[in-house]
């Protein structure tokens, strides 16, 4: 009979799958920016918040915080690499020089924090329990900050009744993810893990309603203006927001 770890690092295992197709969503945008030679109004700030949320995913899944909980590791690992990848490409083709010191005070800013939450995890707390509580809530509230990156999209359909802005299979996978993390937080129950995946789902879910809704009002290609980059950041920040 099957137990309910193994069910457990299955549905983990497939939550890792899809989270890495949404890590890897922005890069025909840096691939544009490589070919192009040129970030241009490139926005990377949803590229660095999720840096640091990655930074605590991991924290929060290594064995001394929260036991059993490495698939949340091992998909953050990767996204934090991602994230470093893209945010170098943006910083080697930076020719305005606008964001490449924001981009490296902010990531120094981001490490020092993490330091500091780090040390005062392992030195004033000294039971899972307690760990996981204290980190499990910075978690929780940087994905709720990071969760309101959608909504400016989502208004944007609503105002213009077009989807051009929201692309279908990103909103479904987002949808998906949040519904497998959130099984995989209730085989094993997890609060902080099951409130991010929540909201995700949520969101996944209404993005595909708007999606439907709107669909037929949305001007075909030709008729509308062209979509720059900076336009399209359905980031794949929200991958790390829902692990």
């Amino acid at each position: 009979m099957v137990n309910a770890q193994t069910v457990h690092n299955v549905v983990g295992i497939i939550g890792n799958v899809i989270s890495f197709g949404l890590f890897l969503s922005p890069v025909p945008t840096f691939y544009r920016i490589w070919k192009k030679k040129d970030a241009e109004e490139f926005q990377f700030y949803p590229y660095v918040a999720t840096v640091l949320n990655c930074m605590f995913w991991v924290f929060y899944g290594l064995p001394f915080v929260t036991p059993n909980s490495i698939l949340v590791v091992t998909i953050n690992g990767i996204g934090l690499v991602i994230e470093f990848a893209y945010l170098a490409l943006y910083c080697i083709y930076d020719k305005q020089n606008k964001g490449r010191k924001r981009v490296v005070i902010g990531l120094i800013g981001e490490v020092i924090f993490m330091a500091a939450i780090v040390l005062i995890t392992m030195l004033c707390f000294h039971t899972h329990k307690k760990r996981t509580l204290f980190v499990g809530v910075f978690c929780d509230v940087f994905n709720v900050i990071m969760y309101s990156s959608p909504l400016g999209i989502m208004k944007k359909v609503i105002t213009t009744k077009s989807v051009e802005y929201m692309p279908f299979f990103l909103s479904l996978a987002g949808f998906l993810n949040g519904i497998c993390w959130t099984a995989y937080s209730l085989i094993i129950f997890d609060p902080f893990i099951l409130i991010s995946n929540g909201l995700g789902a949520i969101s996944g879910l209404f993005q595909l309603i708007l999606y439907a809704w709107y669909y037929r009002t949305t001007p075909k290609k030709g008729e509308g203006e062209v979509v720059k980059p900076s336009e399209i950041q359905l980031s794949g920040a929200n991958a790390a927001a829902r692990v």
